[in-house]
């Protein structure tokens, strides 16, 4: 009875103070290990589940007692980032989509456009912030038409602000849309014109996949977990999320309900080409359809850690496989600079460091990361490279990766066996690195698990008309790309983009290489030479999708006239894979040639004069509907139409 005698409004602000309080506490707790801090969770959500409810029962009352939309705004943000932190925590779908909802509404109703904006710095801020964690949210979920809309918006108010704050410093604003800018100038519509995403209108059905010739039902192992690392200098990013981490991240989701594929195709009638602006799409304004398929196992969950102390790596490492279920494999791909290239924090032109981006944003993406990264001076980095062996006893430590700056020497130094304790749990590596053949030497050294692993070639192939010494790829990792776009891959290889492909030719090679990548994956599957190692993981769909990418990945770099009996080239895996999929195989070498003709760049090859391109009657496992004919063609664009 006493409660009812309470003014609203002090209610209301007692639930915001329990609120913040509860907020501060989760705000920093990490995004990694399973079932930890979920009481802590369920705490919050309740918290402002409530308090969202008892604002919108009271809400004219509450704006009587001076309750200010952008305060509103400010809850909704509040719940938009614990929705995308606990996906971050589980890598359910359904969390991300929570997320979108709440920042679109921030934006569409206005919350932050309130009429003290122009005057309170302070508004502007969380307006900017706000904008910023949205954009982010909208990254992940592939929808770009309202990425492009948001850039435009945050241009705009940076502009604003630097307006009506001219006391203010907005260098760090400007950077965060420098930063999303250079973001979507590489990650362009070329790249996204399939998701990246495992799809059931594209990619096999899982319960089609056949089971290897030696499966073991005992030893069937699925992908529960993995961690995404990345660390080189001036990579492309947006806050925490670089290229190469987040195709990683796509790559290892679930496809809500494949509509994304159909609304692209129908937007693109047969013989247009392919946006390479990155220009947005048809809009999706109906977010219920992305809504995840109940049928489709859970998402294995991720860890991403941008430029990561090698400690904090190790720490994380050893909690995921602590608590890692026992049909579970880890798979870790690190992405770093080995021998080449120097990592450090880049200057601004006036000497002085500015401050990084998720500093500026906020932490949404990985704990405390931001006290990782070291803000050293060039002068501080060394010149001089380690050597490197792939032989010899791991600890060794003649190869390594570099997570930090060389002044500090060893202690910035991910070596191979530092992997080693943790091979007591099955690992799938995908070492992605200059010096990733140091990497060899955890194969033979495992302490309980035999590990499946991954290598990237010491070099990047040089793509036609790109210069030899090409270091990395402009687009991103050249060998995550294959991983993850291995048709966008092959393309850029050979100097294809979107403005000279017509979408009805890249439609019939997508649809012809995922017919051979189904035959490579018959082939492991029925083959008795097939390592136990790689058959344990065979049947899970990301794991398998990933090795027989990397199959087509070896045997386009083999065969391409560049790096022709070239090792340096060449990515490798450990255990071996049987010779029936090896680049100089036949089968591999018609692959690589139908792939090619379709595209009419068959002359950047070499292949062997008895490797012929299917005739129509002759008996072939690829359906006739994708055997290619020699009168092949496609439109290439003007120079000056690029």
């Amino acid at each position: 009875m006493a409660q009812n005698n309470i003014p609203i409004s002090e209610i209301y602000w007692s639930l915001v103070d329990k609120a913040d309080r509860k907020f501060s506490r989760v705000r920093d707790l990490p995004h990694y290990g399973r079932a930890r801090y979920d009481s802590y969770f369920h705490k919050v959500f309740k918290i402002y589940t409530q308090l969202w409810k008892f604002q919108q029962e009271n809400r004219q009352k509450l704006v009587e007692a001076g309750l200010k939309r952008w305060e509103i705004g400010e809850i909704a943000s509040r719940i938009a980032q614990l929705y995308y932190g606990q996906y971050l925590r589980t890598s359910e779908a359904s969390y991300l989509s929570e997320s979108y909802i709440f920042y679109e509404a921030i934006l569409s109703r206005e919350y932050f456009k309130d009429g003290s904006s122009s005057q309170d710095l302070n508004l502007a801020n969380k307006q900017l912030r706000c904008l910023a964690r949205f954009l982010i949210v909208c990254l992940v979920l592939n929808r770009r038409d309202m990425v492009f809309q948001l850039v435009d918006h945050l241009k705009v108010l940076v502009d604003e602000c630097k307006r009506n704050f001219q006391e203010a410093d907005f260098r760090d604003w400007k950077q965060v849309v420098q930063e999303i800018v250079r973001y979507l100038k590489v990650d362009t519509a070329f790249m996204n014109i399939r998701p990246l995403r495992y799809s059931l209108v594209l990619d096999s059905n899982p319960d089609t996949l056949q089971y290897p010739f030696s499966f073991d039902a005992k030893r069937g192992l699925r992908l529960r977990d993995a961690i995404l690392s990345s660390y080189h200098h001036n990579e492309v990013k947006f806050t925490e999320l670089t290229l190469d981490t987040f195709r990683m991240l796509q790559c290892l989701e679930w496809e809500p309900s494949g509509l994304f594929y159909q609304s692209n195709k129908a937007s693109s009638g047969n013989g247009s080409t392919i946006a390479q602006s990155g220009a947005p799409g048809p809009n999706r304004n109906n977010h219920s359809q992305d809504l995840i398929d109940p049928t489709l196992p859970p998402n294995p969950r991720k860890a991403i850690l941008y430029r990561p102390a090698v400690t904090h790596f190790i720490a994380v490492l050893a909690t995921i496989c602590e608590e890692l279920p026992s049909d579970g494999v880890l798979l870790i791909y690190l992405s770093a600079s080995g021998k080449g290239g120097q990592v450090g924090q880049l200057p601004s032109s006036s000497g002085t460091y500015m401050k990084t981006t998720e500093s500026i944003v906020g932490n949404i993406q990985s704990h405390d990361m931001t006290s990782d990264v070291h803000n050293t001076s060039p002068s501080s980095f060394r010149n001089d490279s380690p050597t490197y062996s792939s032989r010899g006893n791991p600890r060794n430590n003649s190869g390594c990766l570099w997570m930090g700056s060389r002044g500090n020497g060893g202690i910035n130094c991910l070596y191979p066996s530092d992997l080693i304790p943790f091979t007591r749990r099955p690992l799938f590596l995908i070492i992605n690195s200059d010096c990733s053949q140091a990497f060899k030497a955890i194969h033979g050294a495992e302490q309980g698990e035999p590990a499946a692993i991954l290598l990237s070639p010491s070099l990047p192939s040089p793509a036609v008309g790109a210069s030899v010494d090409s270091t990395r790829h402009p687009s991103g990792s050249q060998f995550t790309m294959f991983l993850t776009a291995p048709l966008q891959a092959f393309c850029l290889l050979l100097g294809l983009s979107g403005s000279n492909i017509e979408m009805d030719v890249y439609n019939k090679a997508e649809k012809l290489l995922s017919l051979l990548l189904n035959e490579w994956g018959l082939t492991l599957a029925t083959s008795e030479l097939l390592d136990p190692v790689w058959a344990q993981i065979l049947c899970d769909p990301f794991l398998r999708r990933l090795i027989l990418r990397f199959i087509f990945c070896r045997a386009v770099i083999a065969l391409y006239a560049p790096t022709f009996h070239r090792s340096e080239f060449l990515p490798e895996c450990l255990p071996h894979l049987p010779e029936s999929v090896l680049p100089a195989t036949m089968a591999s070498q018609s692959a690589v040639l139908q792939i090619a003709n379709i595209f009419g760049v068959t002359d950047h090859f070499v292949f062997s004069d008895k490797v012929m391109l299917p005739e129509i009657g002759n008996e072939s496992k690829v359906s006739p509907e994708f055997q290619v004919s020699d009168n092949s063609h496609m439109h290439f664009a003007t120079e000056n139409g690029h």
